[in-house]
């Protein structure tokens, strides 16, 4: 039996998480995901009630693993996808962008396991005490919204090992075997990735987004927008808009008016990469191209056990 607290917890194979990602995140690439060992999550987000509950059927006739469901808790049909979950018996719900409080307790009472994902020290401590199963730590450096704290996943990861007692996963700046086992070393138990799995041909992301994905440098993205919701994205014209429009000291009316509708669906599912909101992380820069999602599993975990292996004899490490 398995010793990592999240494959035991999740009961998979390895302690790989796919981030339940807006316009990406479809039924193709959670089952894709969960069949090659990892745990794959269904990006609610997106998604109108009905559409939600066929990815979820979908899901489930393309793999007899567990998946999980990502439920953004500020959703406007926030109920409607909690029925869903629960009628069709999903067995897993990652829970983000709102008070945990709110529904960990019911769905549970499911049997349902429950992950929150946090930014800081102190939302992992109230995410804890509402009785979560577990919790996802996600450092600045991640694409999409992200904490008003701009803690990097380095410095984030211990401060929350050492403040809970429930398994945590790390998120933010995670794209391979190395950087897993970096955060696992910090004091992780599992990882989340979300910028990996972009580029990956199950995504339901437009293929004009993936292409933009494969040749960002360091540098390309920028976290912006506080005074809306933190999201880190891509610097095209629609970024440099924002860049001028804060220029005149905006209010928050006028940021909202920019941003609009539907802004991330215009650019990172319909493929317009200049009026679209791109949302990825810093990590993009080391993808360079699209893969299966078992073939990236199987490249993470054989470079985890590689330098693992290593790091017992490596010169470097004797003092």
């Amino acid at each position: 039996m398995t010793k990592n607290k999240i494959s035991k917890l999740f009961k998979i194979k390895y302690p790989i998480i796919q981030a339940g990602m807006i316009w990406c995140s479809g039924w193709e690439l959670a089952s894709a995901v969960s069949n090659s060992g990892g745990l794959g999550i269904i990006g609610s987000g997106s998604m109108y009630p009905d559409i939600l509950r066929e990815n979820i059927l979908k899901c489930k006739n393309s793999t007899n693993k567990p998946f999980a469901v990502n439920v953004p808790l500020l959703y406007p049909n926030i109920e409607e996808h909690i029925k869903s979950v629960i009628d069709l018996k999903v067995p897993i719900v990652f829970t983000s962008a709102g008070n945990p409080s709110t529904w960990t307790k019911q769905l549970k009472q499911k049997k349902i396991k429950v992950v929150h994902v946090v930014s800081s020290v102190k939302f992992a401590l109230k995410a804890e005490s509402c009785g979560v199963d577990a919790i996802v730590a996600e450092g600045f450096e991640a694409g999409g919204h992200n904490g008003r704290e701009e803690t990097t996943t380095m410095c984030l990861i211990p401060d929350v090992v050492n403040a809970v007692k429930v398994p945590l996963i790390a998120a933010g700046g995670i794209i391979d075997g190395k950087s897993m086992l970096a955060a696992m070393i910090l004091g992780a138990d599992g990882v989340q990735m979300g910028t990996r799995f972009v580029a990956c041909k199950e995504s339901s992301a437009h293929e004009n987004f993936k292409n933009m994905v494969l040749k960002a440098k360091e540098g390309d993205t920028s976290l912006t927008l506080k005074e809306i919701t933190p999201v880190r994205m891509m610097k095209n014209k629609f970024y440099q808009e924002v860049v001028e429009l804060y220029k005149t000291n905006p209010t928050k009316e006028k940021l909202l008016s920019k941003l609009g509708r539907g802004r991330a669906k215009l650019g990172m599912f319909e493929g317009d990469l200049e009026s679209g909101e791109l949302e990825i992380g810093q990590a993009s820069s080391q993808i360079n191209k699209v893969f299966t999602a078992k073939e990236i599993i199987h490249q993470i975990i054989s470079e985890f056990n590689g330098i693992k292996s290593q790091m017992s004899i490596a010169n470097k490490f004797n003092f």
